[in-house]
């Protein structure tokens, strides 16, 4: 019997589908099929991939509901959520579709003649999507990737197959040619291994544990083969004394509750300064007890279920008894639920103070100055996120620049927008997504010289 994946509904438990698991036949055979669709994408105007990507980007918005309540379905996430992931997938290929007539080389001046360059795409792109975010993490390398000519062949995580299968429906609905943006549910030690391996890929773009991406990384380097790789991260949430602090503790809870916790960006390491500690505390205690968990297709709730069992499971491990801990409230019964965890009175090494728990839990943690905040904020492996919270701007530049993480917020939590740039530092990934250069990332620069000497 060929393997399936089983899909459940998080919040119930029940399974929603059960689909076919790609094996490494089929991985190969896809290649192929994205190498010739390929060609042609890239043979064609750019004013017609243009045209393509914004019909796709209108099917989409027409199917934001449907989409929006698959995610819910597969994945847990709130309704409101699971509305902004569908909709940001319709934005991300409006903006990637405006950038393919304006993908263009340079000439420079040389002696002797004329030199250009030329951006061409890559060839056929691997893009390894994660379970947390199915459907925007997977448009941050299917929309700019085929807007740069190349074709795409996704890999959606094992739990969360159905939107990125629909996905793919509707983008032959929008007239994208056959072939051009497959999907391949199957499992990571299989498909994806295939994937990665295979050297009709040209480049993998993955979002995942810091983990493997190590090993994906490993795997590429053997082939000299492109990467991007978005990994794990410890957020900073950086509290200063002069803060709006009743703004700053309102913030909070959602900067580490938000997906449940199952965020690479999440604040769960929210520093503040000695002085107003307890206040904040006080402030903050409350609004984490008052979050709204339950049913994520209510309109009025604001944390869902975790993705998975295991996932739960892993998440309990690092709330030890011995640690003292705000709660709020979540169902009982079926569903993967764990309730909003404040840690407070913890040593900063200890392992839910450095480590990603990937779950709705934070640790509050004092500091004693701008350099004593700076000193925790870059006490752990990662780097991709953080906020600080303060009335001075210089003090918000001086901290912005001395935190080693390669997207800041000042008074806010914001970390991803599709027309800025997103990545990490340190163990947090490698290279760069969305952005006004993300076209960029998915071609090769070709030098040209030609002589106009006699």
């Amino acid at each position: 019997m060929s393997d399936v994946l089983e899909v459940l509904n998080p919040a119930t438990e029940e399974t929603v589908a059960v689909v076919p698991a790609a094996t490494r036949d089929d991985v190969d055979a896809a290649v192929a099929r994205a190498a010739a669709a390929q060609r042609s994408w890239a043979a064609a105007s750019p004013a017609d991939r243009a045209r393509l990507l914004r019909r796709f980007a209108a099917a989409v918005d027409g199917h934001v509901e449907e989409l929006a309540a698959l995610e819910v379905r597969e994945a847990g996430h709130t309704i409101g959520n699971a509305r902004w992931e569908a909709g940001n997938v319709r934005d991300l290929l409006d903006f990637a579709a405006g950038g393919v007539e304006r993908l263009s080389g340079r000439q420079i001046p040389v002696a002797g003649g004329i030199d250009v360059t030329f951006l061409e795409p890559l060839g056929v792109i691997g893009v390894i999507a994660p379970w947390n975010f199915p459907l925007p993490i997977a448009a941050w390398g299917l929309a700019p990737a085929l807007a740069a000519g190349n074709a795409v062949i996704l890999k959606p995580a094992e739990t969360t197959p159905l939107t990125a299968l629909r996905l793919a429906a509707i983008a032959l609905e929008a007239g994208l040619p056959e072939h051009l943006f497959q999907v391949l549910p199957g499992r990571g030690a299989v498909a994806g291994d295939a994937l990665v391996e295979h050297p009709g890929v040209a480049k993998i773009v993955f979002t995942g544990s810091t983990r493997v991406g190590k090993q994906i990384m490993a795997k590429c380097a053997d082939r000299v083969k492109r990467v991007t790789l978005e990994l794990g991260g410890k957020s900073p949430n950086i509290v200063f004394a002069d803060a709006d602090l009743e703004a700053a503790a309102a913030a909070a809870p959602m900067a580490f509750l938000d997906n449940t916790g199952q965020d690479c960006c999440a604040r769960t390491r929210i520093l503040v300064q000695r002085t107003v500690h307890d206040r904040f505390l006080d402030l903050l205690a409350p609004a984490v007890e008052a979050v709204v968990v339950g049913d994520p297709a209510d309109e009025k709730t604001q944390m869902g279920p975790l993705i998975s069992r295991a996932q739960r499971e892993r998440v309990r491990s690092y709330v030890t008894d011995d640690l003292t801990t705000v709660r709020g409230a979540a169902p009982r019964g079926p569903g993967f639920w764990y309730p909003p965890t404040l840690v407070t009175d913890v040593d900063p090494a200890a392992p839910v103070a450095v480590e990603e728990v990937f779950g709705p839990v934070a640790v509050l943690l004092p500091f004693e100055d701008e350099e004593d905040a700076v000193r925790l904020a870059n006490a752990t492996e990662y780097g991709l996120s953080g906020s600080l919270w303060t009335r001075d701007i210089g003090r918000a530049l001086r901290v912005s620049r001395a935190v080693a993480a390669g997207n800041l917020s000042v008074n806010s939590h914001s970390s991803v927008r599709y027309w800025t740039p997103f990545g990490g530092y340190k163990q947090s990934g490698l290279g760069r997504e969305l952005g006004p250069d993300a076209l960029t990332a998915f071609t090769e620069t070709k030098n040209v010289f030609i002589s106009t000497e006699a």
